[in-house]
């Protein structure tokens, strides 16, 4: 029996990947992807709910929204829901999964498992699968400050030497160390990183089905969308202080997977699909995307009592609280922030009895001249906040799936909802749901 790989490039415009190839741009890996059966899903219809944290956990469940109910990412570690990966264990084949936006790890025994940097579930009992987990929630949550930790280098180096071929270290090495002048690197070598370690292991281990993400795609459309030749938009333009309008981070990163592309449609004796979940499109307005610098240090000058606080992605956090009293104060004093006496600071605020999850909302430039007041003392904002960037690309809930020969016989209809994929992976391994 062929084993199955699922290949997660979280919401990926193929449209645009297209328009590339037709402009004359050679992607061979992602010629070779247009050859097989594609169909095009549909992920939730109301914005609210198009969220890639919750489209993946309908693929991981088959659910849609409205049955899984999963809502923040990290949320599914709540959930009683089965995903495919215990169903597929279940039935006796071996699992194996490299950051699935949030999934739990519920396997009894994983081939391996590395959670995405978000969800807190358990990795995999291995040292190595460990210390890269650890490495990268550092290096993905402390994001929009570029700070790496010792600890976080030193892990990175020893996970690097021993899960990635050498022939692949000098190419690797060289988006590190260029993405200092050129941030959306971090996110293509993070993604390089990922696909290398999932290769070693996968050759390794070889087990019966495997997943991987990968996000460098959806990170840079939503940073440098307004760069690429599928932006048509004559007025939304990046500033050069953000990015020179000859750079192309979009093209950078096809180029990047499509020599992942090329490598994974060659493994021998493995199915393969590939999906985005939903996609993206271009914005059509301006808006800035900032980050607190420091979660406790801004919780404290509000003299709010908590347990914890857990940076999600880009602007969000969780509040942990030891009761609903402190809660619901929480959510009072930070509903409470206006900047510059006009808008909220934080305009989500989702109270869910001893925890909350902010949304940093603010959308407008943040320069020395705007501010806050906390307890009746005046702050520059720019001090407590740090910047991510400027939105260039928003949800759209077309999803692109693309299925090699045999997988194709169980792929879902044209058009339907992005959960459908759940059953295609059942059906390979001939399991009953």
């Amino acid at each position: 029996m062929k084993n199955l790989l699922l290949l997660e490039l979280n919401e990926l415009n193929f449209d645009a990947v297209l328009l590339y190839i037709k402009k004359g741009i050679l992607l061979p890996g992602f010629q070779r992807l247009f050859e097989k059966t594609s169909v095009s899903t549909q992920a939730e219809s109301e914005y609210n709910n198009l969220e890639p944290w919750i489209q993946w956990p309908s693929v991981h469940t088959g659910k849609t929204y409205s049955e899984h109910k999963i809502f923040r990412l990290g949320d599914i570690v709540n959930s009683p829901l089965e995903q495919f990966f215990e169903k597929v264990e279940r039935a006796n084949f071996t699992v194996g999964a490299i950051s699935p936006m949030n999934a739990s790890n519920n396997l009894i025994n994983p081939a391996y498992f590395i959670p995405d940097p978000w969800t807190q579930t358990s990795c995999d009992k291995s040292y190595f699968s460990n210390a890269i987990n650890d490495a990268i929630v550092q290096a993905v949550n402390d994001n929009a400050q570029s700070k790496l930790t010792f600890k976080t280098i030193f892990n990175l180096i020893i996970s690097f030497i021993a899960l990635v071929t050498p022939l692949r270290w000098f190419s690797l090495a060289k988006f590190a160390i260029t993405a200092i002048g050129k941030p959306w690197r971090k996110a293509l070598f993070l993604d390089m990183l990922l696909y290398e370690i999932h290769k070693t292991l996968f050759k390794k281990k070889k087990p019966n089905f495997s997943t991987l993400f990968l996000n460098a795609g959806a990170h840079i459309q939503h940073h440098y969308f307004f760069n690429s030749i599928f932006s048509e938009s004559l007025y939304l333009k990046n500033p050069d202080w953000y990015i020179p309008k000859d750079q192309d981070p979009f093209l950078e990163m096809l180029k990047v997977y499509d020599h992942m592309l090329l490598d994974i449609l060659s493994i021998k004796n493995t199915e393969v699909i590939i999906a985005t979940g939903l996609s993206q499109k271009p914005f059509e307005n301006i808006k800035f995307y900032y980050r607190l610098k420091d979660h406790k240090s801004f919780l404290n000058l509000l003299d709010i009592e908590y347990s914890d606080v857990i940076p999600r992605m880009t602007r969000d956090f969780l509040i942990s609280f030891d009761n609903t009293k402190q809660a619901k104060k929480a959510e009072q004093r930070l509903s409470e922030i206006m900047v510059n006496n006009e808008v909220k600071l934080f305009g989500q605020i989702d109270n869910r009895g001893k925890d909350i999850f902010v949304v940093l909302t603010y959308p407008s430039e943040i320069t020395k001249e705007t501010t806050i007041f906390i307890n009746g003392k005046k702050f520059q904002l720019d001090n407590l906040v740090t910047f991510v960037a400027i939105k260039n690309g928003e949800h759209q809930n077309k999803g692109f799936a693309y299925f090699t020969d045999e997988i194709a016989k169980s792929a879902p209809k044209q058009g339907s909802h992005v959960s459908e994929l759940h059953k295609t992976v059942l059906k390979f391994f001939n399991i009953l749901d």
